[in-house]
């Protein structure tokens, strides 16, 4: 009787301290974590493609999903399964690369929240051609004869989004403008069909701004004003097209050509990023989307200094798995 007192009395204080603990555990902050800061098309052994993830209020959203989110997310500390909507810029496969293992390992882990898809228009399409490449492996059940498993598009939806467009989620209002990444004539088929899209994010008592891909943009500018965090991609034209070039010494010159032309005019450099961040008066500055992925102390200083002939805020080069807590 004597132990069994000591005993229960020993799991009462255990009970107290753990609720004692629990009670006084500091709540998840709201951050911005750099999953993935290199652009594409080269694979990089150290930086994975462009991928973000933003914690709010406890919840895991994604802005873009390059190849090799999912493992990102796992050296973030972030569980997949927790993951509530996903952010698309644009659909370029450096940002929607990582899609199709972020929805499959939600299948094969039977995760049962709802997760929402917001991109531009054609992302119902890419989601819906995602889901057709799984059937046959979900079908096959992992060979168990008589296990039956949900379809994976039970849990998923997807709302297109376009230029002016707000939404309004849990502790944060998304808002959305078309930016310069594409330059199809204006009211044309492809005008319509194909949009690059800039993100603005509103917190209680913050404001990120995330640019995607986009070539200079007076809409990026004015969305961006003032705000606390711009995200902004970045681009040495010289730099990739010559590794492209290393890398496919085949390709024929007219190709290249319209790839320079391309990335001049639909990228921003180093200028430019000064010069949007100094416009905008914005507080902090994060450049990502980086070609080339950086590696070397000399890369990120000779960038930064660039970036500081016209900004001369808090600047950082980001590397992948940077965290930025969103609190002033």
């Amino acid at each position: 009787m004597k132990l069994l007192k000591t005993l229960t009395s020993l799991l009462m204080a255990s009970t107290i301290a753990s609720c004692a603990i629990a009670d006084s555990v500091t709540p998840m902050p709201n951050e911005w974590i750099t999953l993935g800061t290199m652009a594409g098309p080269i694979p990089n052994a150290t930086h994975s493609q462009p991928a973000n993830a933003m914690v709010v209020n406890g919840k895991t959203y994604l802005i873009d999903v390059g190849d090799g989110t999912a493992g990102q997310l796992a050296k973030a500390g972030l569980n997949i399964k927790n993951v509530d909507a996903v952010f698309i810029s644009h659909l370029h496969f450096d940002h929607t690369g990582g899609l199709p293992a972020v929805l499959s390992l939600r299948w094969q882990t039977s995760t049962k929240n709802m997760l929402t898809v917001y991109g531009p228009p054609g992302t119902k399409q890419t989601v819906e051609g995602i889901f057709a490449y799984m059937t046959y492996g979900a079908l096959g059940n992992y060979g168990v004869p008589g296990q039956k498993t949900e379809l994976a598009s039970n849990n998923v939806q997807v709302v297109e989004i376009s230029d002016g467009d707000v939404v309004n989620l849990d502790g944060f209002k998304l808002s959305a403008i078309r930016n310069s990444h594409y330059s199809w004539p204006k009211d044309s088929e492809e005008w319509h069909k194909f949009q690059s899209l800039s993100f603005k994010f509103e917190l209680a008592d913050y404001t990120v701004v995330f640019t995607g891909d986009t070539g200079p943009s007076e809409a990026v500018a004015q969305l961006s004003e003032n705000v606390d965090l711009l995200i902004s991609e970045m681009m040495d034209v010289d730099y990739t097209v010559n590794l492209v070039k290393r890398m496919n010494p085949n390709m024929p010159t007219p190709a290249f050509e319209h790839m320079r032309q391309h990335l001049s005019k639909h990228h921003l450099v180093p200028a430019d990023v000064g010069q949007l961040a100094a416009k905008a008066k914005v507080k902090k500055l994060v450049v990502t989307h980086m070609s080339p992925g950086l590696d070397l102390p000399a890369d990120f200083q000779k960038y930064t200094s660039e970036v500081a002939k016209y900004y001369q805020g808090d600047i950082t080069i980001a590397n992948d798995l940077d965290r930025f807590i969103l609190k002033r």
